[in-house]
């Protein structure tokens, strides 16, 4: 495991503030935003369809304090820029949007630094005032929608009406988890391509590398991963890129791969205070996660007494709950994943606290990678 302290040059002008929201193409955005609001508490926020206007695409905004998901479906049976897109990948992420400031300078950066600009810099009003835009495209069919809405006060952007299950039944009846922001997005790459694109990041967007490790040191039996983390001048925003390495058997990576037909979103990790409470929680509200096995608690326990290190939780909670814990000399992190958000094995989520700990937990892939190698060997991909 590799940290990085040497953040390049600092960005003349042209700054990455955090996610802005994260779009999801969807066969069905009806469906899948209404699952992310029964099973991960998410609540309703804004639309747009027919009856706003919007001819082309439904658009459902769901919201838990500072994530902000959108899952965009189109209406008509020869759009195949989103038909081509489902058949290919499934349901998945398609874009993840930055909220920056001075979004000219940062375009015009990437485009002389070789980017490519999907859409040009453009602006949308409404009454509630404007916002600037400019698409560009990272990773596989993924894009980077850059959005400077220091202008604008409504309630998502412009075009968007409130939505309309706004007083869902459920919403008051089920308990309430506590996600709070995204910590980082996890982007998946073919074999060999990881440096490649965490290349890109560095060129185009002047992040920095902020930490990383390779297969000697993630490895199980029979699969392992390298990954590099790149993020912003400011650290607000991480991007973990993943590829896999040659092992005995087919790695999560490549199985990811395989079924996404390119690299793409694995996985959104999403940041609580209080990660017991919300995931108790949410396997109350019946969200699945991924289990690992009473063992890996035997040898944490082991680890933790021998190191000498306090952790503030109860071990038998978090044991009970399947939570992972990762440690170093500075602080811990908690952690857990869900099952597969869709039928394809692909995007999945992760809920993490921090305790003074800025890894991504290296000391816990071992034990995910094996609890995912059950799933695996389950659908037959291992």
């Amino acid at each position: 495991m590799t940290t990085y302290t040497d953040k390049g040059p600092k960005p003349d002008g042209g700054k990455f503030l955090s996610f802005d929201h994260v779009t999801f193409w969807v066969s069905n955005a009806k469906q899948a935003s209404s699952y992310y609001i029964t099973r991960l508490g998410f609540e309703p926020l804004a639309y747009q369809g027919l009856e706003t206007g919007s001819r082309q695409y439904a658009r459902h905004v769901v919201k838990q304090n500072q994530i902000i998901f959108v899952f965009v479906s189109p209406y008509d049976t020869d759009n195949f820029e989103v038909g081509g897109h489902l058949i290919k990948h499934g349901d998945g992420v398609k874009d993840i949007s930055f909220a920056v400031e001075d979004l000219d300078i940062i375009v015009n950066r990437a485009r002389d630094r070789g980017a490519k600009i999907v859409k040009d810099i453009w602006e949308e009003k409404d009454e509630f005032g404007s916002v600037r835009f400019a698409v560009l495209q990272t990773y596989g069919d993924t894009t980077h929608t850059l959005i400077d809405r220091k202008n604008y006060k409504g309630i998502f952007l412009p075009g968007y009406k409130e939505h309309y299950s706004k007083n869902d039944p459920l919403l008051k009846i089920l308990p309430k988890p506590n996600l709070q922001f995204i910590d980082h997005i996890v982007g998946n790459q073919p074999d060999r391509q990881m440096e490649s694109v965490a290349e890109w990041y560095v060129r185009c967007l002047m992040f920095h590398r902020f930490w990383s490790v390779d297969d000697s040191q993630i490895h199980t039996e029979f699969s392992a991963l390298r990954s590099i983390v790149v993020t912003n001048y400011e650290e607000t925003i991480k991007m973990p890129i993943n590829e896999p390495a040659s092992g005995k058997k087919k790695s999560q990576i490549q199985e990811y791969v395989d079924y996404y037909a390119s690299g793409g979103v694995q996985h959104i990790a999403l940041n609580t205070n209080d990660i017991i409470d919300t995931i108790t929680k949410l396997k109350e509200r019946g969200q699945d996660f991924l289990v690992v096995p009473d063992t890996y608690y035997d040898m944490l326990e082991k680890r933790l007494a021998a190191d000498n290190f306090k952790i503030k939780e109860d071990l038998a909670v978090l044991k009970k709950l399947k939570i992972l814990i990762d440690y170093d000399q500075t602080g811990y992190l908690l952690q857990i994943f869900t099952k597969n958000m869709q039928d394809r094995p692909t995007l999945f989520l992760e809920v993490i606290q921090r305790r003074n700990h800025n890894g991504f937990g290296a000391g816990n892939f071992k034990a995910l990678f094996e609890a995912i190698e059950l799933d695996q060997a389950q659908r037959g991909n291992l």
